[in-house]
C-alpha cells in the first residue's frame, strides 16, 4: 500500500485508527479454547468487528513467534483475514547486517506479504536499507518510545540534541516520507510535537494510547498535519474490552469511540 493509498484509506474510513493483535493466549475469553483454533477464532472475530473503524492492524510477531512453525502458521492467517483496503504492519523490530536484513525483508515483505515493518536503526544504514528497497513498503523506525526504559538511550544529550532526535535525522537521510514512518510513544505529547516540527511530512506510528495511558486528543493536537500523518494504535483496551461471549461486540464498540474521537481531527 502506497502513501496515496493509505491516505485514501484513512479519509474514507475517516479513522487513522491501528488495531494491536498482540494475542496472548492465556487473556481468551472464557467460551473460547486456549489453543492455535481459538486464537485464529478469536482474532477474525476482532478484525470482523473493528475493520470499519481501523484503517491499520499491527501484528506483534513475538506473540505468535512464541509457539515456533505452529505459531508462524497462526501469524499468516490471522494476516490473511485482514481486508485488503487496511495497512498491515509486522511488528518485528528487526534489524541487523545488510545480508540478514535482505532475508527478513523477505519474509515479511514477499513471502507474508505485510505492508511495513518495524525496525531498530542502531546498527545504522546498511541494516535498513534492504527493507528500503522494496517498492510500496514501509519501513517504520524506532524513535522514541513510550516504555520506562526508554531513557536510558534515547533521551541522552549529544551536542545540545537528543540522541532519538539525531536518530530521526540521519534515518530521514536514507529514506523519504513515501517509505519511512517512525514510531513515537504515545505518552508525553510535548515529544511527539518536538518531532513533528523535525519531520512535518512523516507519517508516525503511535502506541501508547489505551492501556497504556496515552492521550488520544493530545496525540492528535500535537502530531496531525496536513496528510494526517497519524496511526495511532491501541491493542489491550480494543482486544480486551471484554472477557465474556459479546468480546466482538465490545471491541467493536472500543474501537468506534476512538475513530469517533479521530474523526474530529479529519
Amino acid at each position: 500500500m502506497d502513501r496515496l493509498q493509505l491516505s485514501h484509506t484513512i479519509r474514507n474510513k475517516q479513522s487513522f485508527l491501528c488495531t494491536g493483535l498482540d494475542t496472548e493466549m492465556a487473556k481468551l475469553p472464557r467460551h473460547i479454547q486456549k489453543n492455535g483454533e481459538g486464537l485464529i477464532q478469536f482474532n477474525k472475530g476482532i478484525i470482523e468487528a473493528t475493520s470499519d473503524f481501523s484503517a491499520a492492524y499491527k501484528i506483534n510477531t513475538a506473540f505468535y513467534e512464541q509457539y515456533g512453525k505452529e505459531g508462524w502458521s497462526w501469524m499468516e492467517e490471522t494476516l490473511a483475514q485482514i481486508p485488503g483496503n487496511c495497512f498491515r504492519i509486522a511488528d518485528a523490530k528487526r534489524g541487523d547486517i545488510g545480508n540478514t536484513s535482505s532475508m527478513y525483508a523477505k519474509a515479511f515483505f514477499e513471502t507474508l506479504d505485510f505492508d511495513a515493518i518495524t525496525v531498530a536503526p542502531y546498527m545504522g544504514e546498511d541494516s535498513l536499507r534492504p527493507f528500503l528497497e522494496f517498492p510500496n513498503k514501509w519501513v517504520i523506525c524506532l524513535a522514541l518510545t513510550s516504555n520506562p526504559g526508554h531513557k536510558d538511550f534515547q533521551k541522552l544529550q549529544i551536542e545540545g540534541k537528543a540522541l532519538y532526535e539525531r536518530v530521526i535525522e540521519t534515518v530521514c537521510k536514507w529514506g523519504n516520507p513515501d517509505q519511512l514512518m517512525f514510531v513515537v510513544g504515545a505518552t508525553r505529547s510535548e515529544d511527539i510535537s518536538v518531532i513533528r516540527k523535525l519531520i512535518p511530512d512523516h507519517f508516525l506510528l503511535v502506541p501508547g494510547v489505551g492501556a497504556q495511558g496515552g492521550d488520544l486528543d493530545s496525540v492528535c493536537k500535537a502530531g496531525i498535519n496536513s496528510e494526517v500523518g497519524l496511526l495511532v494504535n491501541a491493542s489491550r483496551s480494543i482486544l480486551y474490552a471484554s472477557g465474556g461471549e459479546d468480546y466482538a461486540i465490545a471491541a467493536s464498540r472500543e474501537a468506534e469511540k476512538m475513530a469517533g474521537q479521530m474523526k474530529v481531527f479529519l
